[in-house]
């Protein structure tokens, strides 16, 4: 998941007032939230007002996580169940907040939308209803995110293995359908300017290009090191797309010269414990580690590359 509002947001109190956001200089190193059990898969940095927010599997809240650990509920809604990846549109000032439902089997695919400045709750799309002739026995997982400059967002379901788009006036659609018996899983999605998207698929550990005006003209990437185990993705500030695995304690950067056909692996971070994805702030990467199976505080880490 990773180019990530409301969903665990930890501000750097020392500098809110910087009108071109925190300076990843001074940012901690390391923040540990003040408790756990809320279990953040997202996490996404909010440069309009210099904060970071985190998603909840547990109660659906998003949260700002201040330097200090504290959390701050940013926004709640009865309707946000399992808020997993979400995304901010820094222009619109929009959160977008893949939500799911870990209560019930059959899951749930559903996008929040919501503004920022107010935290009102702007939509609440059901995806998984615009699925042609749907299975009866269909469970979905909405899981992650991704918007373009048009405001369009896109979002996979890992147990359908769709990726939805939404366009601006909140309708859906499915953009492709790789059928739930396709090899590679559907996690963390990023789009990119020239129009295509990049899906990760952490149990290959390979990416998928989708072109969005043709997404049957989808294809693997040719990695020179597989991405396995890598969950969320972001674009790192230098234009590399930065993956973090939730199953290697390490994030990895992949540079390419060919509109992403082919990618090169040119960093690695390593570090303890279990990351989801990451936010950038400035030139800098910040993974989330939810703590899934514990109750231990969840925790912010910068990689260093």
């Amino acid at each position: 998941m990773n180019r990530r509002v409301t969903a665990g947001i930890f501000l750097l109190a020392t500098l809110t007032g910087c009108a071109n956001g925190l300076s990843s200089a001074l940012a901690p190193d390391r923040i540990v939230a003040e408790r756990g059990g809320f279990v953040p898969e997202g996490i996404e940095y909010d440069n309009n007002r210099n904060r970071f927010l985190t998603g909840s599997i547990a109660d659906g809240t998003i949260y700002e996580v201040t330097s200090n650990g504290r959390l701050i509920p940013a926004i709640t809604s009865p309707d946000l169940n399992a808020s997993v990846g979400i995304e901010v549109d820094e222009s619109r000032d929009i959160l977008f907040v893949a939500n799911s439902n870990t209560g019930i089997s059959s899951g749930a695919a559903e996008l929040g939308i919501y503004n920022l400045a107010t935290g009102e709750q702007l939509a609440m799309v059901d995806l998984a209803a615009s699925i042609p002739n749907k299975p009866a026995d269909a469970a979905h997982f909405a899981n992650d995110v991704a918007v373009s400059k048009a405001g369009v967002a896109y979002v996979t379901d890992s147990r359908m293995k769709i990726v939805y788009k939404v366009d601006k006036y909140y309708r859906a659609s499915v953009l492709i359908d790789f059928g739930v018996d396709a090899e590679f899983g559907l996690n963390g999605i990023e789009y990119h300017p020239a129009g295509y998207l990049i899906l990760a698929s952490p149990g290959t550990g390979q990416f998928i290009r989708v072109p969005v005006d043709n997404p049957q003209r989808w294809a693997l990437i040719d990695l020179d090191v597989p991405a396995t185990g890598v969950d969320g993705i972001v674009w790192a500030s230098d234009g590399s797309l930065a993956g973090v695995s939730n199953n290697r304690s390490r994030a990895v950067k992949y540079q390419s010269d060919d509109n992403w056909r082919s990618a090169r692996l040119t960093g690695m971070a390593s570090y303890s414990g279990q990351s989801t994805t990451g936010a950038v702030v400035g030139d800098e990467i910040y993974v989330v580690q939810p703590h899934f199976s514990d109750d231990e505080p969840p925790e912010i880490l910068r990689a260093k590359f």
